[in-house]
């Protein structure tokens, strides 16, 4: 057979999602290697513990959906297998790890920087000076800066 007439065996209206396709399994095929290049247990030493769970999560999810596909090629429909519940557990494994690592990202309060930021905010310039009045006069000697009566609150 001539080359010509190999790509007669299927409808042209396709020709583009087969390319699409074959693109997208030769770059699965290229991560596979990077990934079995290296074994297990260095690459598992060079992650904490929340990049092991999404790179085990993210194996077993591609081996699950390989297993769709393939159940899909011999006829059978996937969506009444056990398949479809096995994507669905993994699923919620993974929105759980996505949410971990939002809760990292996400701003926290820093105490101590607050309160420094309200007392610099809040800062009176006479205030600061009856203190350093207090501090310098010995605690028996009658103060001659006048107290600050405080505003009545309502």
């Amino acid at each position: 057979m001539a080359a010509g007439e190999a790509t007669e065996d299927y409808p042209h209206e396709i020709d583009e999602q087969l390319t699409t396709f074959d693109s997208s399994v030769n770059a699965v095929k290229t991560m596979l290697e990077k990934l079995m290049s290296m074994s297990r247990n260095d690459l598992m030493k060079k992650l904490d513990p929340l990049e092991q769970a999404k790179l085990d999560l993210m194996s077993v999810y591609t081996l699950n959906s390989l297993f769709w596909m393939y159940l899909v090629t011999k006829g059978i429909n996937p969506r009444e297998h056990g398949i479809k519940q096995e994507l669905e557990r993994i699923r919620t494994y993974m929105d759980r790890v996505r949410e971990i690592t939002d809760k990292k990202k996400a701003a926290r309060l820093d105490k101590g920087a607050a309160s420094r930021f309200l007392r610099n905010a809040l800062f009176d310039p006479d205030d600061k000076e009856l203190k350093k009045a207090a501090s310098k006069k010995p605690a028996d000697a009658p103060s001659e800066v006048p107290q600050r009566k405080r505003p009545k609150q309502s």
